[in-house]
């Protein structure tokens, strides 16, 4: 846990959020500035800054974890109902990549027509 980090204390529960889900390895909330329809995060309990953290370019990565995430993300997706019209599933990854919460996260966005955002 990161003393500094909002969605470390989301997850201690000293920052209240509504919980979508719940196990012992992540939590899944709305985002509360919403690009879609539905948008919601999945975000896991172990401090991770972000993709690069999650898998180093030295020594072990967190594969299992970032599987699990993933898998989450799905379950979410059709508690939800977004699964069957379809969702996008983005890990933002550093300053370029437009991560502004430096936990590693997964947004799930859905719920209508999502325009293509790539140039």
């Amino acid at each position: 846990m990161s003393a500094d980090c909002v969605f470390c204390k989301i997850v201690a529960g000293t920052i209240p959020s509504p919980r979508l889900y719940e196990d012992e390895s992540f939590i899944a909330i709305r985002d509360i500035q919403p690009h879609a329809k539905k948008h919601l995060l999945v975000i896991p309990k172990k401090h991770l800054a972000s993709l690069n953290e999650a898998f180093p370019a030295q020594g072990p990565g967190e594969a299992e974890l970032m599987g699990k995430m993933l898998e989450v993300g799905v379950k979410i997706a059709r508690q939800e109902g977004v699964a069957e019209s379809g969702f996008r599933s983005v890990i933002n990854t550093g300053k370029n990549g437009t991560q502004t919460v430096f936990h590693i996260h997964l947004h799930i966005l859905g719920g209508e027509m999502l325009r293509a955002t790539l140039k």
